[in-house]
């Protein structure tokens, strides 16, 4: 049976863009559903040039909105790529270990509320490690603290910028996400990626 995927999404969409690429129609798993806090995100025209239903979540908090939506696109997992806001609690409780979510370093270290985007790579750098990465974890109430499924790690090179540095991350994302839902797709549920997952010499 094909795993029924929601994506939620905030910007413009390059891992919906590699789930999409990656979950091909023989695969066991498909994008159904795309999920927004922003109405004008350039993810959802990436999803509606690929036939994939939006839904605009107007207030992000109301979980019955995400319910309303999940239940009538027969969802059985969600996948956060790139959203920004937390998700209810309701839709944690109902879907508790079948939302995943790509973080931009290698959690637990630089995640948490208000780490995202630039401010993720910045940090990386700013504290000196020598390596950053990706990271798909299970979601809970609490920003980016579920349990880790699978990391990528990329080295940090002499003279990174925070965009240098987020090319390479993002590129790993790339990867790790989509074999992150086709395990899951195997398995039945979210599972253990093996670690760690080497995309990168």
């Amino acid at each position: 049976m094909t795993m029924r995927v929601a994506v939620a999404v905030s910007g413009r969409g390059s891992n919906l863009q590699a789930l999409l690429q990656s979950l091909g129609p023989s695969a066991p798993a498909r994008v159904v559903l795309v999920l927004s806090d922003r109405a004008g995100a350039p993810a959802l025209e990436l999803a509606r040039r690929h036939e994939v239903p939006v839904e605009v979540l107007l207030d992000a908090a109301d979980g019955s909105r995400w319910l309303a939506a999940l239940e009538r696109h027969r969802v059985d997992l969600i996948v956060l790529a790139g959203y920004l806001k937390l998700v209810p609690a309701a839709v944690v409780t109902r879907y508790r270990d079948r939302i995943l979510n790509i973080h931009p370093a290698l959690l637990p270290s630089f995640g948490g509320k208000g780490m995202y985007g630039q401010r993720v790579h910045q940090a990386v750098l700013a504290s000196g490690a020598r390596e950053s990465g990706a990271t798909v974890h299970l979601v809970d109430e609490v920003y980016d603290r579920g349990t880790i499924l699978g990391q990528t790690r990329v080295p940090v090179l002499l003279g990174d910028t925070p965009e240098r540095l987020a090319a390479r991350v993002l590129e790993a994302e790339h990867r790790l996400l989509p074999a992150a839902v086709l395990a899951a797709a195997a398995a039945g549920k979210p599972v253990t990626l093996p670690q760690p997952v080497e995309f990168f010499s």
